[in-house]
């Protein structure tokens, strides 16, 4: 464990990583983005990409109210930040090394549709794509200023794992995130989660809510929906429709009555540079 943990300190100058958590109310692939080999937050959670550093964690734990049922106190992924880039150099870092996460909203495949490439930077002010947000997640978005890439991450998807009892202190309590609290269970956590001998840098299992129907209009996803006066993503109006997977990664449409999240309760990748 001390080895790791001075492997992990490397990458912020020696210090102790940081350990970001908050309650991931709507996984849906967007936000984050775990295909293609790398996982990415650059849509969403603006305060974590503002203030994250290269080597720090961050770790989604799901709500009471998910497809899955109650999933608080469970991780949904956990990313170890590998690398760190401005939004506007974003897209050329995926265009380069990812492709597939420049979203194209016309694609089959729903991976290609929750692309997180999601603002073109080739105009002033950035166009939005046709992608899973809209002009009215601009703001949020854009003021996150960063995005995060991981080539090293666990990805549970609609699979949680179960957090020990010893490690339930890091679960979010309502909105935002918490970083300070988590200090004392840094290590902890890295030891467990590097520890569960599953595989990183995979999907293991897909995720919680189902991607956008292929043909709807851009920006029908459920995290489109949440509220942009609260920065820290306070309210989820409505889900979209629910897809039923026929494939891996497409779908055929199912009727399913629609339902609002609440809060928390209690393979091999590439290279990000």
């Amino acid at each position: 464990m001390v080895n790791l943990m001075r492997a992990v300190g490397a990458l912020r100058g020696n210090e102790t990583p940081r350990l970001f958590s908050y309650c991931l109310r709507i996984d849906d692939g967007a936000a984050p983005n775990p295909f293609w080999g790398l996982c990415t937050l650059v849509i969403c959670k603006p305060v974590i990409r503002r203030t994250a550093s290269e080597g720090d964690w961050v770790v989604g734990v799901g709500s009471k109210n998910t497809p899955m049922g109650d999933c608080s106190g469970k991780v949904i992924y956990a990313m170890q930040v590998s690398r760190i880039v401005a939004m506007r150099d974003y897209e050329a870092f995926v265009r380069s090394e990812c492709p597939e996460k420049v979203p194209d909203w016309h694609h089959r495949d729903g991976r290609r549709r929750v692309g997180d490439a999601v603002y073109d930077f080739a105009t002033n002010p950035p166009k939005v794509r046709a992608s899973v947000h809209t002009n009215r997640n601009r703001r949020r978005d854009l003021g996150g200023e960063k995005a995060l890439i991981s080539n090293h991450f666990f990805y549970f998807g609609r699979a949680p794992e179960p957090l020990p009892a010893d490690l339930l202190p890091i679960v979010r309590q309502g909105q935002g995130h918490q970083v300070k609290k988590n200090e004392p269970y840094v290590e902890r956590f890295v030891g467990w989660v590097e520890g569960l001998g599953v595989t990183r840098n995979k999907v293991l299992a897909l995720p919680q809510y189902d991607f956008p129907l292929h043909g709807t209009d851009p920006g029908a996803c459920a995290c489109a929906a949440l509220e942009e006066a609260d920065e820290n993503e306070a309210t989820v109006l409505r889900r979209a429709p629910e897809r039923v997977l026929s494939g891996p990664f497409q779908e055929r449409t199912s009727p399913s009555p629609s339902s609002s999240a609440d809060e928390c309760g209690g393979g091999g990748g590439r290279q990000a540079g």
